[in-house]
């Protein structure tokens, strides 16, 4: 009798050592920094500019790439980088497009690439916060901060049913700090540009 009453509490405690102990790895597990890769089909690219002040004209772009490290446990991000198809620019006006992707603007021929590379992620409640990295656009590189918003983070409901992560970003740009001062004194075209990027990111 005394002995079963000995046994059953140790028991009970090597049962709980090893549940602990189970979970801590687990925790870990989850915790661990992973490789989300964005989805080309769902990754849209956008910005907002002043046209003479009549409007803020619309426009796209329609080819981009990119990749990075997160942590979603911590809200680290490691190492990452985005890259957009310079001559991908859409503004649904064939003869404005080229000249976008000319030397006043993004002078995409000899700069074919606009790269984004994340640095640091605060967020201020888990989901809500800003993205510092450095943007190299006609072979100039400069720090920008984006306000970011952390989206659903869940298993796709359908599809490749990869766990997949939402994201949101904006900032705002002024153009000429990249070479871009066409229209500027004269009022043309706006030195702000507002970017506005919506996307999927697969964790690999």
């Amino acid at each position: 009798m005394i002995a079963r009453c000995v046994s059953l509490p140790a028991t009970r405690a090597i049962a709980l050592t090893l549940l602990l102990g189970l979970s801590s790895i687990a925790g870990m597990v989850r915790a661990a920094p992973a490789t989300y890769r964005i989805d080309p089909e769902h990754f849209s690219i956008g910005f907002l500019v002043s046209h003479i002040g009549y409007e803020r004209l619309l426009g796209q772009f329609l080819e981009g790439e990119g990749e990075f490290v997160y942590d979603e446990a911590t809200r680290v991000l490691g190492k990452g980088r985005i890259e957009i198809a310079a001559d991908s620019v859409f503004t649904n006006h064939d003869a404005r497009d080229s000249h976008v992707r000319g030397g006043d603007f993004l002078a995409a021929g000899r700069y074919p690439a606009i790269v984004f590379e994340p640095t640091r992620l605060i967020t201020e409640d888990g989901r809500h916060g800003t993205l510092t990295g450095d943007l190299t656009l006609r072979g100039q590189t400069h720090p920008v901060t984006l306000e970011v918003t952390l989206n659903k983070a869940a298993v796709y409901p359908f599809g490749h049913k990869a766990y997949t992560l939402g994201v949101s970003a904006r900032t705002a740009l002024s153009r000429s700090r990249w070479g871009m001062t066409y229209g500027v004194a004269d009022g043309l075209v706006g030195d702000e540009v507002e970017v506005l990027l919506e996307f999927e990111a697969i964790r690999q």
